[in-house]
């Protein structure tokens, strides 16, 4: 995936989607996509993807969807600082 600074015009609410997992908004904002639900053959709950392939899975269950979206987005944080 092509890494491209998103421009922001104002600063996300922090009780926002956008400011509660800036990660996510910044990946499917740059060509990448993520999956949520439970699929028997990767068995994780989420995942990120790009063009590439799949570059991060969770875990199979989690104790809320707030939990698995942190994770999604700490995974992807981790991913693309590795990648730069």
């Amino acid at each position: 995936m092509k890494k491209k600074k998103q421009g922001r015009e104002h600063e996300a609410e922090p009780n926002s989607f956008e400011g509660s997992y800036p990660n996510i908004v910044a990946w499917v904002s740059n060509g990448g996509w993520v999956e949520i639900g439970y699929v028997e053959y990767t068995g994780s709950f989420v995942r990120a993807s790009d063009e590439g392939g799949m570059i991060w899975e969770g875990v199979s269950m989690y104790e809320s969807i707030d939990y698995a979206l942190k994770a999604l987005d700490q995974g992807i944080a981790e991913w693309v600082e590795g990648h730069d």
